[in-house]
């Protein structure tokens, strides 16, 4: 495979598990085709023709033309300028693969998280209220990313010929889908958050990360409180949402949030309306997303080495 055909699978592995539906989001590239098609010549000129084909902006090849035929792959949660030096080491590494986002994609990665609001309104938060609570939180995300420099390691990739690519939402969107068809499967059997805590254990990655002290935890509620409805909201869509949004999802019905992480300010909003919120962990609820997705690129031939925090288990 290229990189441009790995790539393409995991967007499409990506559009295929995201919670708003497949349907949804290949609809909304329609949308935005036919937005395109109606823009001037001069806006054009400045249109991410990406967007025409990917509806992850935190996702891309993000130095070459992705021609390049692809047998081991070097992949890991954060690829940096230490990771690539290793991988030129090495002398036998194709293609890195980083989790989160770097280059353009990290500069854009605020454009992903109206998905949150979307997935929101599936739980019946309505739409118009989700986009409203969720809109200053995008506009603040788009403000701390603004000084980073988003261009460091994908110059290192460039100085070095290295092959440079990054995943973000669509492994997110894998390990949001497993998580919830797998609460869904169990069904009434969990009843508790001490129960949902049990379970989630029983999923490798979170297995291993218990191993290592970083397994699944209670942040607010306690083991024997009820779960009420439970909602996977802050697996994918970017970064973490909007601390207002628990008011909202507490007036809506929601009982318990499983998410990868937590700020300490968005903890409290949460425990004040009386939400339950299970973290399962960061690292590993990256791994299980990538690990789903490298299952995919394996089975067409491709090595895959793992560094930088992911903990790779295999499905096949």
């Amino acid at each position: 495979m290229t990189t441009q055909e790995i790539y393409q699978l995991a967007i499409n592995e990506g559009i295929k598990h995201d919670l708003r539906g497949e349907d949804y989001v290949r609809q909304s590239l329609v949308k935005t085709k036919k937005k395109y098609d109606e823009m001037s010549e001069k806006e054009k000129e400045s249109f991410d023709l990406e967007s025409l084909t990917n509806p992850y902006s935190d996702s891309r090849i993000l130095n070459t033309d992705g021609k390049k035929e692809i047998k081991k792959v070097l992949v890991g949660i954060d690829m940096d300028s230490v990771e690539l030096l290793y991988a030129d080491k090495r002398g036998d590494i194709d293609l890195v693969i980083s989790h989160h986002p770097e280059g353009v994609a990290l500069a854009d990665l605020s454009t992903v998280m109206h998905l949150q609001a979307q997935v929101l309104a599936k739980h019946g938060v309505p739409i118009n209220i989700a986009e409203s609570v969720i809109q200053p939180r995008i506009s603040e995300v788009t403000r701390g990313i603004s000084p980073i420099n988003h261009q460091r390691s994908v110059n290192m990739a460039h100085m070095l010929g290295l092959e440079f690519m990054c995943l973000h939402t669509p492994a997110d969107n894998m390990s949001a889908t497993f998580v919830t068809k797998a609460i869904e499967e169990k069904g009434e059997e969990l009843e508790t958050v001490g129960e949902m805590i049990d379970f989630l254990k029983t999923i490798p990655e979170y297995a291993e990360a218990e191993k290592l002290k970083a397994g699944p935890k209670i942040f607010a509620g306690s083991a024997e409180r009820s779960l009420g409805k439970v909602v996977v909201t802050e697996f994918t869509g970017g970064t973490s949402g909007s601390k207002d949004i628990y008011e909202k999802m507490a007036q809506y019905g929601i009982g318990t949030v499983i998410g990868m992480h937590m700020s300490e300010e968005h903890r409290k909003e949460a425990e004040k309306y009386h939400i339950n919120v299970i973290i399962a962990g960061h690292m590993s609820s990256d791994s299980l997303g990538m690990n789903l997705m490298l299952d995919e690129i394996e089975k067409q031939g491709i090595e895959v080495v793992p560094i930088s925090g992911l903990i790779r288990i295999k499905r096949f």
